[in-house]
């Protein structure tokens, strides 16, 4: 029988939030400034869960040791700071799931390797911040995922071991870092998850299509 958890914890960019249409549009927006056309967005998808410096070398078509990238890498995270809860919303479902999981007194939280300065106003415009059991970012620790120590983090402020906890993530990295730390993880195929991912050889616990399918993975109510 699989393992069953009695406690969330969710990667941020492409689990909980569908946030592609700000940091797509900061990066044409920064485009603009640079007199250059949008790009269309299937044409960034495959790295927009990747952190500003993926989005910018694609975007510009330029290597990090280009002498404008770092100038051009600030300038975006300047530009996203002052949008990053435009459009970005949760996806569908997804609120669904934490409703039933606050009826049930099942504790959820936050593990994401984006930082803090542009986690934590996004996750309060959104109505998040007094709900989740804990917000661990990119930058409050030493180590970012993959290695487990968010995720130990994670559990050790929901006073809860491991594998009492279930990781979801859209990336490789949140089913490694999860893995390691001894927890249950699955994959969010509804976030950014692309054909190239092979996902079957990450060694995930399951795949799930859809937000409320995390339900299938907790000790019963």
């Amino acid at each position: 029988m699989a393992p069953l958890a009695r406690a969330v914890l969710l990667d941020l960019d492409g689990t909980l939030l569908d946030t592609a249409p700000d940091l797509i549009g900061s990066l044409n927006d920064l485009r603009a400034e640079q007199h250059l056309a949008p790009l269309p967005a299937g044409q960034l998808a495959t790295v927009v869960s990747h952190g500003s410096g993926p989005l910018v070398r694609r975007g510009f078509d330029i290597d990090p040791s280009d002498t404008r990238f770092a100038g051009l890498r600030k300038r975006f995270l300047t530009i996203y700071r002052e949008r990053v809860h435009r459009e970005t919303r949760a996806f569908a479902g997804m609120d669904e799931l934490l409703a039933v999981l606050e009826a049930r007194h099942v504790p959820w939280g936050i593990v994401t390797n984006k930082p803090g300065w542009l986690t934590r106003p996004l996750v309060a415009a959104l109505g998040y911040s007094e709900r989740s059991g804990c917000l661990i970012t990119g930058d409050d620790l030493a180590l970012r995922k993959p290695n487990p120590y968010p995720v130990l983090q994670a559990c050790d402020a929901l006073n809860l071991p491991p594998e009492a906890c279930v990781v979801v993530g859209d990336a490789q990295r949140d089913v490694e870092s999860g893995q390691r730390a001894g927890a249950i993880t699955l994959v969010a195929l509804f976030g950014y998850v692309h054909a190239e991912d092979r996902v079957t050889h990450w060694g995930a616990d399951g795949l799930i299509g859809h937000p409320l399918d995390i339900l299938n993975w907790l000790e019963p109510a």
